[in-house]
């Protein structure tokens, strides 16, 4: 026969089942709480379109506004830094030495 497990005082099983209970119930809370949150944005979301009050004109510019956006930035984004210095010091090099600023001396 197996011996009971021993316990250093009276309570420690009920403890233990009581910190159990505990994590379950975190898991379960913030399962709830995304839950929630994906159902708040859908409201929103259907508020939105509801409440939507812009022309099928103004739809359009403010999709083609966002796309020339996305367009600007992953061409800016698809040159390095490096890049980036290269063709300005080459564009630079093609101007005239009329454009250069002079040298200013406040010495001689």
């Amino acid at each position: 026969m197996q011996q009971p497990p021993t316990f250093t005082h009276p309570g420690a099983l009920k403890q233990a089942a009581v910190i159990q209970t505990r994590k379950k119930k975190k898991a379960k809370e913030k399962a709830q709480i995304l839950e929630q949150i994906v159902s708040s944005k859908k409201q929103e979301e259907e508020k939105k379109r509801g409440l939507d009050k812009r022309t099928p004109a103004q739809v359009a510019y403010e999709k083609m506004q966002e796309k020339r956006q996305m367009e600007r930035i992953l061409k800016k984004a698809s040159k390095t830094h490096k890049q980036r210095v290269e063709d300005f010091n080459r564009h630079l090099d093609t101007l005239t030495e009329h454009y250069d600023i002079p040298k200013v001396s406040w010495t001689k």
